[in-house]
């Protein structure tokens, strides 16, 4: 059985009245002042905690536990010989590990790890806490997301947006429950297929475009824009209408190569602050610049040659 040997300062009924009675003895508990051998094994008592290690461990660091146990502070004990300290056990394992060993594998959870520096802090291990610090940190960096993608609810929030950003922007307005029972049969695909390279784009480019999402906007089904120095640019429309003997339906398409053409002309836009009037001539698509039509159907484009050609056959005329 390992003996204890404990150099304790007691109080004699003479001197009790001149100490404070916050140092009067109570409930069978003592102050002592420890101070011993390295070697010698002490009795911790930590929130319940029991604990046995040397006084060279405790005392091994430059911290609250080497002033309580070599001889500077007072220490509370019992009548069975433990020391007590009023503070929660659960990490005092880690922080006896650490003041051996100088090192400790850290918790996983940020909860627990939020605990362990407490603990470090309270004893002023400064080592263990600035480590318990800079996990911590790691981890929010961790937490945090890779991109956002706002959701857009109004045109006012759009504008925002578009005219705060330095970033090039890519919008895409996608309106799934517009038209849903007339869809031809591949268009539902192509519609994820537009979602799904929107995403992947968004993760691609994160940081240097500033993706946005429109789900509740006009009319339009599937659309994107494409904007730099907060001027719309270019637009490829994704749908149109096509006309079966029974009724009409929605065609969505997914015109990959284009969009992707579009998303590289403006990284053009990426570090310049200054608008370039000549590239975004260059990089814009006809009548985007300047607000350009919105996106057509079939029905309407055949109207469109049918009027040029009337125009046509009667200048002719003429």
């Amino acid at each position: 059985m390992l003996s204890l040997t404990l150099d304790t300062i007691n109080i004699s009924p003479s001197s009790s009245s001149a100490l404070p009675s916050s140092e009067l003895v109570m409930s069978g508990d003592h102050k002592t002042v420890m101070k011993g051998n390295p070697s010698q094994y002490v009795k911790l008592n930590i929130g319940g905690s029991l604990h046995y290690t040397t006084i060279g461990t405790l005392t091994k660091h430059d911290t609250m536990l080497r002033a309580m146990f070599s001889g500077r502070m007072e220490v509370l004990t019992d009548s069975e010989g433990w020391i007590l300290i009023d503070r929660c056990g659960k990490h005092f394992g880690t922080i006896l590990n650490f003041l051996r060993d100088g090192s400790v594998p850290l918790p996983e959870s940020v909860k627990e790890m939020a605990e362990l520096l407490a603990e470090a802090k309270y004893y002023c291990i400064s080592e263990l806490a600035e480590s318990c610090e800079q996990a911590l940190q790691r981890k929010e960096r961790e937490a945090e997301p890779i991109c956002r993608v706002p959701l857009i609810t109004s045109q006012r929030e759009e504008h925002l947006l578009i005219s705060n950003t330095t970033k090039p922007v890519v919008k895409l307005l996608i309106n799934r429950h517009n038209n849903k029972y007339s869809y031809t049969s591949t268009s539902d695909d192509n519609l994820l297929k537009n979602i799904e390279l929107f995403d992947k784009m968004s993760l691609r480019f994160s940081g240097r475009v500033l993706f946005i999402k429109d789900v509740i906007g006009s009319s339009e089904i599937c659309c994107w824009t494409f904007y730099g120095h907060g001027r719309k640019l270019a637009e490829v429309c994704c749908h149109s209408i096509v006309y079966a003997t029974d009724k009409k339906h929605t065609k969505v398409e997914f015109p990959e190569a284009r969009i992707y053409e579009e998303t590289l002309n403006i990284l053009l836009y990426e570090h310049r602050n200054v608008p370039d009037q000549e590239l975004m001539q260059a990089t814009s698509s006809r009548g985007a610049v300047g607000g350009g039509p919105p996106c057509t159907s079939d029905e309407e484009e055949g109207e469109r040659s049918g009027l040029a050609r009337l125009r046509s056959n009667k200048q002719n005329t003429n």
